[in-house]
């Protein structure tokens, strides 16, 4: 069970560092006025990233790593 919830928790940070990622791009992109780089809005207009798919999945991503972060911390005891 052990390195389920390690490997559960590894796949999760990277995860979120991959969503956050592709947000920050899109944001700096929608900042210069530039079209979606990432490809989460299929638009030749910039479009507001906290308005984009990108940016929902991120969140959901970072809420599922810090309950796994919960999860690895209290299993430990």
């Amino acid at each position: 069970m052990k390195k389920l919830i390690i490997s559960q928790f590894v796949v999760l940070l990277l995860g979120t560092i991959f969503a956050w990622a592709n947000f920050v791009w899109e944001l700096v992109a929608w900042l210069n006025s530039e079209p979606c780089p990432t490809g989460c809005v299929i638009s030749a207009e910039p479009v507001n990233p906290f308005l984009t798919p990108c940016f929902y999945g991120a969140l959901f991503f970072l809420i599922a790593f810090i309950l796994s972060f919960f999860i690895l911390r209290f299993s430990r005891k």
